[in-house]
């Protein structure tokens, strides 16, 4: 099997198991929604609180899916043989966060300038937040397959999950809010994109190793 076929595949499978991605956009825009609702047509606070009400809303959507990473292909022995085959196991990581990022990641960004418009971001605004996503998004599918890996076989393990990479996702969410507040206060978000890329360019480094190490160990025990 290479690269192309697995990605189609884990594409269907995402649609099929648990409608993993249409669950963590519906979770983001239903999320991101309820705030406007609550605080009421008060403009000036929506947009102060936007950035960071946005950004955790769409590091919780990601989260949600993550479980299903590897979890689906360890049920049906398929991850064994992936691992046991000439497949790469750091490219079939990298394969498996690319397939995440599409059906979970860039579904968010499309639905961003939708949500934003709630929350009376101008076009500035919306446009750092939408490239801040585009840098932050990979770097969260990327930290969480390392602890999918690491959680993988682990029955009800979402929980586990979530308490390994919340810490994790802290530099993330921080520089990515901190990009739109900075736009919102006409200080330039040029530190702290170049920060989400820094990030972004390390995950991708050291991520799909540990990721890969985790799962060989899965497979030995």
């Amino acid at each position: 099997m290479n690269v192309r076929s697995l990605v189609i595949r884990d594409l269907i499978l995402a649609t099929r198991i648990g409608g993993g991605g249409a669950m963590a956009l519906g979770f983001f825009i239903v999320g991101a929604a309820l705030y406007p609702l609550g605080i009421g047509p008060e403009l000036i606070l929506l947009r102060r609180i936007a950035p960071g009400i946005l950004w955790a809303t769409a590091l919780l959507a990601c989260l949600l899916s993550l479980d299903r990473l590897f979890q689906a292909d360890e049920e049906d022995g398929t991850l064994d043989l992936l691992l046991l085959s000439s497949f790469s196991p750091t490219g079939l990581v990298l394969t498996k966060v690319f397939s995440h990022w599409l059906t979970t990641g860039l579904p968010l960004i499309i639905a961003t300038p939708y949500v934003a418009t709630t929350f009376n971001l101008d076009y500035e605004a919306m446009t750092t937040l939408i490239v801040s996503m585009l840098l932050g998004t990979p770097t969260l599918s990327l930290l969480g397959a390392v602890g999918a890996a690491l959680t993988v076989g682990i029955r009800r393990g979402g929980m586990l999950l979530s308490l390994l990479l919340l810490p994790l996702y802290v530099p993330v969410l921080i520089f990515g809010a901190g990009s739109v507040e900075a736009t919102l206060f006409g200080i330039g978000s040029g530190s702290h994109l170049i920060v989400l890329l820094a990030l972004f360019l390390g995950a991708l480094a050291l991520c799909p190793i540990a990721a890969a190490g985790a799962l060989n160990l899965h497979v030995r025990s």
